[in-house]
């Protein structure tokens, strides 16, 4: 092992170690393990210059502003005001509708804020109608994981995972090229979620501990603060809120067209609702999200780091010699539950970067596509639904809500199953070796 090696699997365990710690912000971990490594000489300035110029960091960044324009001209509290209405009239129905076309919303927009923003609603109504929130929290959460895996741009990990594909040597993913993958696991897991979730948590009912009355919020070592706060009534302002969505429907069809990548209409769109004076360049700044933004960079550096050291060549080598002689299909089935498990222990980005370059490597060495391999580490990468935990969403809700911890288990770890059976046979279907 080279000194460059072990001073990134160094980096890479203490990260890891500080991460499962959980005392330090999510992304100052990132961001030490970069300075480390950029001190010591293992990547350039250069290189780190790269990261945090990546496309995924500037798709996001530009896709944060865009849906905080959308949120500032309240489009998005006239949309819940009709789901308010359709609930009161349809019972039951109405919030399962409800929770079915936040979902569509989550297909194209970070799902933490829109669990953030809708959680109290849910609830509210929920309450309202006589029910328990306990039924339709939760659901919420998975149902905003599962849709964030139909498209590129759904959740920041099928962004990052395939920022590292890139690095790796890979062609970019178009935007909706996973979905048909993405679309059957939401379809199976949110059946399921219908079918049995209120059965399973019927038995935890009234019998949980009362959610905390502080009110606060952590997400990923990031206090987020209050969850009402975030559901501020905004007036609204027709004329703004449709340029929003124009830009954001337009941005979204010019990358799914390839007239462009996802990166550059993204910013152009963000960029236009600022000459546009939809949203002030100070109210752009503060919808950016800096500490989702820093961590993915930080975490892409640390995937650099592992490539140009070769300590990625080094781990996929072992893992090869593992599986020697074994068939494309089982080694997509191992990797699959690898990251399905490191994804409940770490955090998404994390994942991304450790397993990414492992699964190319893989494909590689057996001689087949790395496309289905890249696919399933997306699909797997955000698949945590068995503990609170795994996942942002999974937190808000958790603690809002006051679930137990087995409540995650006893409903999640099911889902976890269905969605790996479905991610398994319709990526063989849909990504052929």
């Amino acid at each position: 092992m080279t000194v460059d090696q072990a001073m990134t699997l160094a980096v890479l365990v203490a990260v890891v170690a500080a991460l499962i710690w959980d005392r330090v912000r999510a992304d100052v971990v990132a961001l030490t393990g970069a300075a480390v490594l950029l001190i010591t000489g293992v990547i350039r300035p250069v290189e780190l210059q790269g990261a945090f110029a990546s496309p995924a960091i500037v798709a996001l960044a530009s896709l944060f502003v865009i849906a905080y324009a959308l949120e500032l001209s309240g489009l998005l509290d006239r949309a819940i005001a009709a789901g308010v209405a359709m609930c009161r009239r349809m019972g039951s129905t109405g919030l399962w509708l409800l929770l079915s076309a936040i979902g569509c919303v989550s297909a194209f927009l970070n799902s933490t804020p829109i669990v953030v923003l809708g959680a109290p609603v849910i609830r509210d109504i929920a309450k309202t109608l006589g029910l328990s929130p306990k039924r339709y929290l939760m659901p919420l959460s998975y149902i905003t994981v599962l849709t964030g895996c139909c498209t590129l741009i759904g959740t920041s990990t099928n962004l990052l995972v395939d920022d590292m594909a890139r690095v790796a040597g890979q062609p970019r993913f178009g935007l909706f090229e996973i979905t048909p993958v993405g679309l059957s696991i939401a379809l199976s897991g949110g059946l399921y979620l219908f079918l049995f979730s209120g059965k399973l948590l019927d038995r935890s009912l009234g019998a949980s501990p009362q959610p905390s009355d502080t009110g606060e919020i952590m997400v990923a070592s990031a206090q987020v603060g209050h969850a009402e706060l975030f559901a501020e009534p905004r007036p609204y302002q027709p004329a703004k809120a449709a340029i929003a969505f124009s830009v954001f429907v337009g941005a979204i069809a010019l990358a799914a067209l390839e007239v462009a990548p996802i990166a550059a209409t993204a910013f152009a769109g963000a960029v236009l609702l600022i000459l546009l004076r939809v949203i002030s360049a100070d109210e752009a700044y503060g919808g950016l999200r800096p500490q989702i933004l820093i961590l993915i960079a930080g975490m892409v550096v640390i995937g650099i780091a592992m490539e140009e050291s070769g300590l990625a060549a080094s781990a996929t080598n072992a893992l090869v010699g593992a599986l020697h002689g074994i068939s494309p299909l089982a080694a997509l089935i191992i990797l699959y539950g690898l990251t399905m498990v490191l994804t409940e222990l770490l955090s998404n980005a994390t994942v991304a970067v450790l397993v990414t370059p492992v699964a190319v490597a893989l494909a590689e060495s057996l001689g087949v596509s790395p496309r289905p391999f890249i696919v399933a580490v997306m699909m797997a990468g955000s698949a945590a639904f068995a503990t609170p935990f795994g996942y942002q969403t999974n937190v808000i809700v958790y603690q809002m809500a006051g679930y137990r911890y087995m409540d995650f288990v006893r409903v999640g770890l099911p889902l976890n199953l269905i969605t790996f059976a479905a991610a398994i046979v319709s990526i063989r279907a849909f990504f052929p070796f």
